[in-house]
């Protein structure tokens, strides 16, 4: 069983016991997460598609910590013109590991 679900602007496709990393959410500390923008649900029989989000799917999630991504320089330049820019970039982000896939029976 997997889905595929919508987070902070990006899609995952995630199964059970997953650990994932996702744009920081509010979430208190020892909280379940629960993400219930599902796109596509698959169990061992069917596959349910929304449009574009199934009603009643949800991901349950266990959280596991804050992270910081890997950096990213975005490095700007003119020619001729002795100018440059040099930034560097890292994400915060959310540590889940998937419990549960709850996929509704409509």
């Amino acid at each position: 069983m997997y889905a595929i679900i919508e987070t902070g602007g990006k899609q995952y496709k995630v199964a059970k016991n997953d650990i994932i990393l996702v744009e920081k959410l509010k979430v208190k500390e020892g909280s379940p997460v629960k993400l219930d923008k599902v796109l596509l649900a698959k169990d061992s029989k069917s596959v349910h598609v929304g449009s574009p989000y199934l009603k009643g799917c949800d991901v349950v999630c266990e959280f596991l910590g804050n992270v910081r991504g890997d950096k990213v320089i975005a490095f700007k330049y003119k020619r001729r013109k002795s100018e440059k820019k040099k930034i560097g970039h890292r994400q915060d982000l959310l540590k889940l590991k998937v419990k549960e896939i709850n996929i509704s029976k409509e």
